[in-house]
């Protein structure tokens, strides 16, 4: 059977064609090209951190900080990177050791009272344990499908893991290595933060738009509440003495604030495009998101409720991934890399 075009839609394609090639030739120097990224008002760029070269195309994913040590997932290789940060100086290449493995590695947790860590893996559906001084395996544990992020929670003495496609989180018991419960869940689950004052998980749901607070003691979603006009949200982080939870709304580029005790959005911003990750700075009054636009957006806390964008700064394509030091205020945000290695960018706050 012949097909045939009409001049109408003959000239449709061609620019669909010529649209798409210009984007990905765009995405193709962003990835490749990386630029020092300018000082903000309230941020200043300290440096590089180069991490060993993987993939042509390397995706970072999860940043975690503990005990002056920095761990990054590398989604593309599965290897975990460790970072000594020695006081606050900018880390050079020895400073880097790793733990190599099959892809995809996600979330990273650490329990302090037994020196042990943890990394989710979501091609093999399992949790690999890891010795952090030595970044040698231990164990594995199967959990259900797509884990990714992962918390350790001290109150209950256990490891919360989400599971996307799985739509549950999963239990793990930190001596015995072995799942203890699942939790199912109304939607799936993004990052979850650990509230200490109550002992609930709060946890974004990314595809219904909410977020749950999740009864670690009770094996059950305690509530659930909707994000007006969050668009599927994603990072979290939460404002304990101010009871507010922050939350950045991946497909429309917002941030809200929750606020815990009245259970309502009390305030909404506009930032970066693909929000993605979001870490509180409670001393300084500051929350830093950034995204897959590659942009690093500042917003400082004048109280619970009031809220203003002071920086955005220009990173990298695919810069969607960050972490607060709360010893020196330091940010770490992980680059992509295509063709040239990863990094991760160190940036010191001004007053």
């Amino acid at each position: 059977m012949r097909t045939t075009f009409t001049p109408t839609l003959k000239w449709a394609l061609v620019t669909v064609v010529v649209i798409g090639s210009v984007f990905l030739s765009w995405v193709t120097f962003e990835l490749i090209h990386v630029a020092r990224p300018h000082n903000g008002a309230s941020l200043e760029f300290r440096g590089f951190v180069l991490l060993p070269k993987g993939k042509v195309l390397t995706v970072l994913d999860y940043l975690t900080i503990s005990d002056q040590r920095l761990f990054v997932t590398d989604e593309s290789t599965g290897s975990v990177y460790k970072i000594a940060l020695r006081g606050g100086g900018l880390p050079q290449s020895n400073d880097v050791s790793l733990l190599a493995s099959e892809p995809a590695a996600h979330g990273v947790a650490l329990n302090l009272s037994r020196t042990l860590a943890y990394v989710t893996r979501s091609e093999v559906n399992a949790v690999d344990v890891f010795d952090p001084a030595t970044m040698r395996a231990i164990a594995r544990v199967p959990v259900a499908e797509d884990p990714d992020a992962i918390v350790f929670d001290p109150v209950h003495n256990v490891l919360y893991v989400g599971n996307g496609d799985a739509h549950l989180a999963t239990l793990i018991d930190p001596e015995s290595h072995a799942v203890i419960a699942t939790i199912p869940l109304p939607g799936k689950p993004e990052f979850p933060v650990l509230d200490h004052r109550t002992g609930l998980m709060y946890q974004s749901l990314r595809n219904i738009n909410s977020v749950a607070a999740v009864d670690i003691a009770g094996r059950s979603v305690k509530s659930r509440w909707p994000l007006p006009g969050c668009r599927e949200p994603s990072g979290t982080a939460i404002d304990e003495r101010g009871r507010r939870l922050f939350v950045v709304c991946s497909a429309n580029a917002m941030f809200e604030v929750f606020d815990l005790d009245t259970q309502r959005v009390v305030t909404r911003l506009a930032i970066g495009g693909g929000p993605d990750s979001v870490a509180f700075d409670p001393e300084l009054q500051r929350i830093y998101a950034t995204g897959r636009s590659g942009v690093l957006t500042v917003i400082r806390q004048s109280n619970a409720d009031s809220y203003k964008v002071v920086d955005s700064i220009k990173l990298h394509y695919g810069a969607h991934t960050l972490v607060l030091d709360p010893a020196t205020h330091d940010v770490y945000v992980g680059y992509a890399g295509l063709l040239t290695p990863a990094r991760v960018a160190v940036f010191a706050p001004r007053p």
